[in-house]
């Protein structure tokens, strides 16, 4: 239960495909102290994955994949509001009425719909260029105090908070204004095969990422392949991007300083850390695959989970929606 000082932080991610270790260290390691402190809102947010064409069945089974992800993490679903965004329809009435108060302007200076309408021209659908809006309707219909999120959002979050201060300042206080979660963060995972950039599942080099669902002889391969440079010895310099990804890899599963990680590989060559860094990602790994296995040979304990988080997640919805519907004039049913 929530008590009246604690803040609400809210997290929405697209299921698409597995999760990877850079979101583990980053993001889902953390949450679990979170959980302390805070009321958190983890949504899978379904709606914003239809602005990209969806096979009905394999989105279905991605959906369910993505919310045992969550789940072989180690969330507390008591403590933890875990829930499809789709099944609760106040995200979609706040996200019209929302549009209504954002400019087109606005909406338009949005860097990643001009992004991602440069990579998928063949489908610029309206739904791409309101993506934000719905994104604020999800962080401000819980009355959100915190949200974490990365440079690639950052614009995003600031359009809700645009929102959320007009609207407020028409109609009198009725959302909370949300900031940027800058609480401790988990180390920051690089590209195994471009070290310059962050691991993301969209890249296109598999050899680049992690997946958190990858069996142990792939993460052994791809370790293998992950670039280093020719310095050949094992120190923490900004000259080595690679090596400083590997180190960053191994102290955050370790919990280990980054001084004794440097300390035990010195005078070890890249090979060892290598292989070392591949061990302890496997040692990880293995865990979280199992009991992501065993949720998803479990369909009818999904069900319980998502059912549940969406009956608490509507409590906090619809006494938003009953404020915001009194204040514009609509007449509640």
């Amino acid at each position: 239960m929530q008590n009246q000082q604690q803040k609400t932080i809210f997290s929405g991610a697209q299921p698409t495909g597995s999760m990877t270790l850079g979101n583990y260290i980053g993001a889902l390691q953390n949450w679990k102290q979170l959980e302390k402190d805070y009321q958190c809102y983890y949504s899978i947010v379904d709606l914003h994955s239809l602005t990209v064409k969806q096979d009905p069945e394999e989105f279905r089974n991605t959906c369910l994949s993505f919310l045992a992800q969550y789940l072989a993490s180690g969330l507390d679903t008591e403590r933890n509001v875990i829930f499809f965004q789709s099944h609760v329809r106040e995200h979609t009435e706040l996200a019209w009425i929302l549009n209504c108060y954002t400019y087109m302007g606005e909406l338009n200076r949005m860097t990643q719909f001009k992004d991602k309408s440069e990579r998928h021209q063949e489908n610029i659908n309206a739904g791409l260029f309101t993506y934000p809006v719905l994104m604020a309707a999800d962080i401000l219909l819980y009355q959100t105090n915190l949200v974490p999120v990365g440079e690639d959002q950052r614009q995003h979050l600031e359009l809700s908070r645009d929102i959320a201060i007009r609207f407020n300042n028409i109609f009198g206080h009725t959302f909370a204004v949300p900031e940027i979660y800058v609480g401790k963060q988990g180390a920051r995972i690089m590209s195994l095969q471009d070290p310059g950039k962050k691991m993301s599942k969209s890249d296109e080099n598999q050899n680049a990422v992690i997946y958190m669902l990858d069996e142990d002889d792939v993460i052994v391969k791809k370790l293998k392949k992950a670039v280093t440079d020719s310095y050949n010895e094992i120190i923490d310099r900004p000259e080595q991007p690679g090596v400083q990804n590997l180190l960053s890899i191994y102290s955050a599963l370790t919990r280990e300083s980054r001084d004794k990680v440097v300390e035990y590989f010195s005078g070890k060559g890249y090979g060892a850390l290598k292989m070392e860094v591949a061990e302890i990602i496997i040692e990880n790994v293995k865990p979280f695959r199992t009991k992501y296995r065993q949720y998803m040979e479990s369909p009818e304990y999904l069900e319980t989970i998502y059912r549940s988080g969406a009956n608490r997640a509507r409590v906090t919805a619809a006494a938003t929606m009953l404020e915001v519907r009194s204040k514009i004039g609509l007449i509640n049913s």
